[in-house]
């Protein structure tokens, strides 16, 4: 595992393409001067958990490092509709160029944080632990999980590097589980291995051959518990597809490990949150 992204600078990245795609703000340039100062208020619009604060520091920043942000919460916090998440002040060009750019991290960012808190909830005490997928934004990943972790969640493999997953079409195109295992463990001894199973027959072969974790694809509850006894602890387990709010907690309580949820990054609503400045005089 020699390649590690530079995270840092993916969230510079990121930044720097969200400020090329406004460009000039010539509305703010025509209608305030450079002595023009505002003082402005992040507002939640909705109950939710909030997320990307210090993203949004980075980016009013980025725009002019004379832009002071003061949180008045944290990421992570529970807050409601009406309540202040924090003040900016500082030059009014400056703010209004960096306003949307704010807002639509912390939105995206707070929403998936609201999800991922609703589905961590659903299965407390369980044992089970909520992940996160690579159905991301392209792009935003980083951002994206960092959302997740500051709801509650925890991020499945980062990439394609840090952990392999054989799938279906691996294990057609090889012949079998065991072979695709082996082959890979031949390459990458050191990297962990998850195998995605289809049927209890699968889970059977998983139990006898040397993975690190098993995906339970599609599974009904009853054939979750089958496998959780099959395995018998040996192997951490994770169920994954078609698990919404409504049905996790009866997954989690098939004695499942892991459950991992596309929908808390690829279906997010975002957190309605407004900016509302006045020039001082």
């Amino acid at each position: 595992m020699s390649y590690q992204p530079n995270i840092q600078r993916l969230i510079e990245s990121i930044i720097d393409i969200a400020l090329e795609e406004d460009g000039e703000d010539k509305t703010s340039t025509a209608l305030f001067s450079p002595s023009d100062v505002i003082d402005a208020n992040l507002v939640a619009k909705a109950k939710g958990i909030i997320a990307g604060l210090g993203i949004a520091e980075a980016v009013f920043h980025k725009v002019d490092p004379t832009i002071v942000l003061k949180p008045w919460v944290k990421d992570g916090s529970h807050v409601n509709d009406g309540e202040v998440l924090a003040e900016v002040k500082g030059p009014a060009r400056g703010i209004l160029k960096a306003e949307r750019v704010v807002l639509n991290f912390l939105q995206r960012m707070s929403g998936i944080a609201t999800i991922t808190r609703e589905y961590v909830k659903k299965v407390q005490d369980t044992g089970t632990t909520i992940l996160d997928t690579r159905k991301t934004v392209p792009g935003h990943r980083v951002l994206d999980r960092m959302a997740v972790r500051i709801g509650g969640g925890e991020n499945h493999r980062m990439g394609l590097y840090d952990m392999a997953l054989i799938k279906d079409n691996h294990i057609d195109n090889i012949g079998s589980i065991t072979d695709a295992v082996m082959r890979l463990r031949r390459m990458y001894p050191e990297l962990p291995v998850e195998v995605e199973a289809r049927s209890l027959a699968d889970v059977e072969e998983l139990a006898e051959i040397n993975v690190d974790r098993i995906m339970l694809d599609n599974f009904t509850l009853d054939d979750i518990r089958s496998a959780v006894r099959i395995v018998g602890g040996s192997i951490p387990i994770e169920a994954s597809g078609n698990i919404t709010l409504d049905n996790i907690r009866d997954v989690a309580l098939c004695g499942v490990d892991y459950i991992s949820v596309g929908a808390i990054t690829h279906s997010v609503n975002v957190l309605d949150i407004s900016m509302l400045a006045k020039v001082e005089t």
